[in-house]
């Protein structure tokens, strides 16, 4: 199979477009052939990207993981997929991604893919809208009628969080550059805040929530905002204990996982129209140092997409 593979530790100038052996689904695993694979830029950094789950190093290894696709073969005891099935899911980080042309994922892990959405589309959704729904639902527990601060909006968590605040019932604040505004409000922004311009801290107040992609000097600034009892909720950088105790509020940092179960109910709700992927880029998977090029370079609106089965037409 084609596959973009690096060979060594590094970043997108390492990747190499080639052949790769196809793997074989082990145990609980199912082979999909992948038709898109959504990447994140920051991915080549992460020390799970080159080591498998017990810990051993990971090389040749090949990045991606989010993958849309079609169930090609079945491993043993496997009952949640059958070959055939148009599927989507979020790849575990400590193995092998979908920046391929295939790839062996958890059963457990897949679930249907919205039948609303081509693959390319349902390519740019398992990461993203995983780590909004957790961080907003499981971790902050956000309610109806609460107000939330989005750092980082019109990336991809940031653009799936800010419809799932607003689709829980959530006033919901963002900071962005100006020119994403008017697409913030698209999604559901009711005060988006120019971070060029405005400090946050400045003009915000009393917030349930504070979701940051960002880290450094906006989560610093982001304590005075909370009121007592708030959340701060990151997928950037662990929050220090103490900024957090002095304000009395909660800081929690978290890794997204796969479920099949959150994945099954973000489906409803995009074949319902409530929430919608968005795409910065579409590249084919012979390009993939150039999209990780791009969205390494900062100012993505959402995510970047890899077109792995050139039959299926270009959004």
């Amino acid at each position: 199979m084609k596959a973009a593979r690096l060979h060594a530790r590094g970043g997108p100038e390492l990747l190499v477009y080639e052949d790769a052996p196809r793997p074989d689904p082990a145990a609980g695993e199912a082979l999909i052939r992948v038709y898109a694979a959504g990447i994140t830029p920051t991915e080549l950094t992460w020390p799970e990207t080159y080591r498998t789950p017990d810990g051993h190093e990971r090389l040749p290894t090949i990045p991606g993981h989010d993958v849309s696709g079609v169930v090609e073969a079945l491993g043993p005891g496997v009952s949640e997929v059958s070959p055939g099935d148009a599927v989507y899911g979020l790849v575990a980080f400590p193995r092998d991604g979908s920046a391929a042309e295939y790839v062996a994922v958890r059963a457990a892990d897949l679930a249907p893919k919205p039948p609303t959405l081509d693959h390319v589309h349902a390519a740019a959704v398992p990461l993203s809208a995983l780590a909004a729904w957790q961080a907003l639902f499981v971790h902050a527990g956000l309610a109806a009628g609460q107000r939330i601060l989005i750092h980082g909006a019109a990336g991809g968590v940031g653009a799936f969080a800010a419809q799932l605040a607003r689709w829980r019932g959530a006033h919901v604040s963002a900071t962005a550059s100006v020119r994403h505004h008017d697409f913030l409000r698209e999604l559901g922004v009711e005060a988006a805040i120019d971070y060029r311009t405005t400090r946050f801290e400045e003009v915000l107040r009393d917030v349930d929530v504070v979701l940051d992609t960002i880290g450094g000097d906006t989560m610093e600034r982001s304590w005075r905002v909370l009121r007592r009892g708030g959340t701060l909720v990151s997928v950037a950088a662990p929050p220090p204990p103490e900024p957090a105790r002095d304000a009395g509020v909660r800081g929690i940092y978290f890794i997204v996982e796969p479920s099949r179960v959150q994945l099954v109910e973000i489906a409803r709700l995009l074949d319902a129209g409530e929430v919608r992927p968005v795409l910065d880029a579409v590249l084919p998977l012979a390009r993939a140092r150039e999209a990780f090029e791009r969205g390494l370079a900062g100012h993505v609106r959402g995510k970047i997409v890899l077109r792995v089965d050139e039959t299926e037409a270009i959004p």
